[in-house]
This record gives C-alpha cells, structure tokens and sequence, in this order.
C-alpha cells in the first residue's frame, strides 16, 4: 500500500533536521546551516498546524511537482515575486540543458549495430531515461537502456538522473545485466521517496546479433525480423517498489537488417479525444510496414509519428522516447 504522501514530506523533513542538527554540531559549522534548521523547523510547524503545501498568500496548494523537489518552499508560482519567477525560469532552463547533455549520441555504429533515438519531455525536463554505451572490451556488448520514472517534471527528472548515473556506475563495477537492475532496484529502494518508482529495460548487444534483456515493467521491446513484429516480453516489477525484486534475463538473435525497439508509455499509451490507447498492438501494426531496409532513424520516426497520429488534436499528456537499436 502507497503511504500518505504528507506522511512522506514529513519524514523527509525529519531527516533534514536530523542532520542539519548533527552539522551545527560540529566546531566549524557555517552560519547558512542556522538558517536551513529555521526554515525546515517552519515547515515542520506548517505540517502540524495543517498548512503544509498551502501557499502562504492565496492558500491554495502548492504546485505537487515543486513541492516535491523542495518541500521547503511556501508560495505557488502565481505569487512568486519577479526575481524569484526568473530565477526558477533559469534553474529550468539549466535542468533541460543538462538532461540534454545526459543524452546518448545518435547516429554512432558499434560492432555492427547503428542506433537512434527521439527524446521530448512533455515540458522542460522529463521523467524518461534514455542511455547507450559502447563496450569497452570485445566480450563486453553495447549497453542501452529506456526507462519511466513516476510522475512528471522536475521531481521525475532528479529520479532520471540518478537512475542514468546508477546505471552507469554499475555498468562500471561490471556483472550481468540481472545484477545490474537488482542493485539499481535496492539502491532505489533505499534512497528515493516511496512514491516514487521507475521502469525499465536494460539490455546488452554482441557483435554476433545476440541481445540480452532484462526489464522492470516497461513496454515489451518489439522485434522487427523477417518481416514481422513481435513483442519480447521481459518480466520484472519496477525499480524501487520492492529490494528484494527479481529481474530474470531473456536473449534473442537478430540477424542482419533486424531492429529492436524500446519507448516509454508516452508512445504506446497515446490518447485519442476518444480516450482510446494506441497500445502495443497499435504501434506495432505501425511498425508492420517499416521495409527491411529501414535505418534506425527511419524507424524511431515511425513510432513517434504513429504516436502523433492516432493522438490527433488530443493534447499530449507525458514524456515520450523511443531507442532503436538495428543490426547493420
């Protein structure tokens, strides 16, 4: 069962103070660290008295997303004055362009397999996760991955980021892709809030056409060979719900011209004004009549444009990325 979210701000709260308390403490602690017990000492106040999240001016909610991020703040984004307005609109400006720099580089061949990919946040900054990195030895395979984080915004870009810097730093300690995603999973577990969870599927390509997978709920990858599309189902629960989750492995071939592919639920569960789900089977009738010949770029555009279709007028409604990985 999910927790109170409040429950969740005030333990986060709780920890804050905790060591704040330990650093003033010390010999030389700063004066800033005075000021921060006051600030998370007032927040905890609001939380007893029942205006935690309430702005201070209009006593209206605080945006979730904003809150989330820093559970410290105490006005909307309506009664921020201009130098905090520009502030925040530069600190979001910085966020998208380092999400941006987190991002794999298109259009590189490795060992026989070439890559592309579409990245679009539904605004300044995403809660999708999108990585490739070629192998630094021959028996190593090129490693990707997509992954869904919670949420949306700011708050699912943070849980992004650590989810890419876990990933490669366990990539860096080595061991299979199963011992990858478990610790990934633990250290989740371990240190983000209990709302939040993450999807994935993380995977391994050798230079003789064998693929590894291994997933934590994300969509099915499909496997365009032969003519055909066929989704790989890859069982796992998401990251950061349980430490204990077990993430089993599957493997196939893809021989030349063969393509996998791997997106976030902003592509399969795309919305038409009906409230239809373009859904799997939707995208892979899309994906049918992409020709053997097709590059990886040719067919991440598919699926962006199959998504953009069957949505029509609606509004797009989350983040969207699509990894395709073709044997050349």
């Amino acid at each position: 069962m999910e927790r109170n979210p409040d429950l969740l701000y005030r333990d986060e709260l709780l920890d804050r103070r905790r060591r704040l308390a330990e650093a003033r403490s010390t010999p030389a602690a700063p004066p800033e660290i005075a000021r921060l017990l006051g600030q998370v000492d007032a927040a905890l106040a609001r939380w007893n008295g029942g205006t935690f999240g309430l702005c201070e001016t209009c006593g209206d909610p605080v945006e979730a997303d904003r809150l989330r991020c820093d559970p410290l703040i105490r006005f909307c984004l309506d009664h921020l004055d201009d130098q905090e307005r520009s502030a925040l609109e530069r600190d979001l400006d910085l966020a998208s362009k380092v999400q941006a720099g987190l991002l794999p580089k298109a259009g590189i061949a490795v060992d026989g397999w070439e890559f592309d990919f579409r990245f679009e946040p539904l605004g300044p900054v995403g809660g999708d996760y999108c990585d490739v990195l070629p192998p630094r030895r021959p028996d190593e395979g090129l490693l990707f991955a997509v992954g869904d984080v919670s949420g949306k915004g700011l708050a699912a870009s943070l849980v992004a980021s650590h989810l890419h810097a876990l990933i490669r730093t366990l990539r860096d300690l080595g061991g299979s892709l199963q011992e990858m995603i478990e610790r990934a999973n633990r250290l989740l577990c371990e240190s983000t809030l209990e709302s939040h969870y993450a999807t994935l599927v993380l995977g391994r390509a050798f230079a003789d056409g064998r693929v590894e997978l291994c997933g934590a709920a994300q969509g099915p990858p499909l496997l365009l060979a032969g003519g055909r599309v066929e989704p790989l189902t890859v069982a796992g629960l998401p990251l950061g719900m349980f430490c204990s989750s077990a993430y089993p492995t599957r493997s196939v071939h893809l021989a030349a011209g063969d393509a996998l592919v791997l997106y976030s639920d902003g592509v399969n569960e795309a919305r038409n004004p009906s409230g239809d789900e373009l859904g799997v089977r939707g995208l892979a009738e899309a994906l049918a009549g992409v020709g053997r010949g097709s590059t990886s770029s040719q067919i991440a555009r598919t699926c962006i444009e199959a998504a953009d279709r069957f949505r029509g007028p609606a509004a797009r409604t989350d983040d969207t990325t699509v990894l395709v990985l073709r044997k050349s």
